[in-house]
């Protein structure tokens, strides 16, 4: 049990140290290559603060673990709006722009209906996938185009200052390989320490996964919105959320899909993916009435984090 432990806690950190250079060297190469910064926020980050998730989704189904790759993906989207969203508006009142609301929050809704729809055979099959994958890529170029006149997103809390000489190139590249490695290898001794801490204490993969292992990798999303609230860019951490939570469904779920197909465990459709969509569901008056999510909003919403958590051990 020992042993498991010392996994999924070192699986964990390595996972946070390889996604944080992930992102950062990813911004960088991007800078390099005089990629926009809108683009750049929009992709890049988005991808690498969700990369820990993907990583260890895709390695748990190869290595015959479906609980834990989609308990993963469920977790985490209840976490982003549970608990990351809940803290950061505890600490500061989060602002709502009207994009947020008019475009991204229902595509976010849409996107977990569409999850519920596919699952609710209880498999993910390769062709629903593809069509996750798609709707991933239709969604990238609509923000793009939609956000042409806005720059950066997610930038604004990422130090973005990189040297411009070749051995600085060379060195961003460098750091990008070996986080890729660490993310790989984080995610592998992850998934290997959660399936022997459940049998030790005789829980369910899907337990673990939708515990731990989400908070673990939800961590990226909750240091960027606490960092985007301390330096009054309240506006940016809902949206970081939101784009986290599409991006989850339409490319982790997507891509992991399509490399193997995903039995869905018939609790994770009966109630945690209920506790995915009720969610979102119960703020949206609060979002359309006021534009913010208040301290009291945000302390409902840890609280309804910390019921599901009880609710599920």
């Amino acid at each position: 049990m020992i042993v498991g432990w010392l996994q999924l806690i070192g699986g964990l950190l390595i996972l946070l140290v390889g996604g944080e250079y992930l992102v950062r060297s990813s911004v960088k190469l991007a800078l390099h290559l005089n990629i926009s910064s809108i683009v750049i926020g929009l992709t890049v980050v988005s991808l690498g603060t969700s990369f820990p998730e993907l990583v260890v989704s895709v390695n748990a189904a190869l290595d015959g673990h479906p609980d834990i790759s989609l308990g993963n993906l469920v977790g985490s989207n209840i976490a982003n709006l549970g608990l990351v969203l809940g803290l950061t508006a505890i600490v500061f009142p989060i602002s709502v722009e009207r994009s947020s609301i008019a475009l991204h929050w229902p595509l976010m809704l849409l996107s977990t209906l569409l999850l519920i729809l596919f699952a609710w055979d209880l498999n993910i099959e390769t062709w629903e996938a593809f069509i996750l994958f798609g709707c991933l890529i239709a969604y990238n170029v609509l923000v793009i185009k939609v956000s042409g006149r806005t720059e950066g997103g997610d930038l604004e809390v990422i130090d973005t200052n990189i040297e411009r000489s070749n051995s600085g190139l060379i060195r961003t590249i460098l750091i990008l390989l070996v986080s890729m490695v660490l993310l790989i290898f984080g995610a592998d001794l992850l998934v290997d320490g959660a399936v022997e801490v459940a049998r030790s204490f005789g829980l369910e993969e899907r337990v673990i996964a939708i515990s731990i292992i989400a908070f673990g990798t939800s961590a990226p999303e909750l240091a960027t919105s606490l960092i985007a609230v301390y330096r009054k860019e309240t506006s940016l951490g809902i949206g970081n959320l939101i784009g986290s939570n599409i991006f989850n469904i339409l490319a982790i779920l997507g891509i992991t899909g399509i490399l193997h197909p995903i039995d869905v465990n018939p609790q994770i459709l009966s109630f945690d993916l209920i506790w995915v969509l009720g969610i979102p569901l119960l703020i949206t008056p609060f979002l359309l009435s006021r534009m913010k999510v208040s301290r009291l909003e945000g302390i409902l919403l840890l609280g309804l984090y910390l019921s599901y958590m009880y609710l599920i051990f």
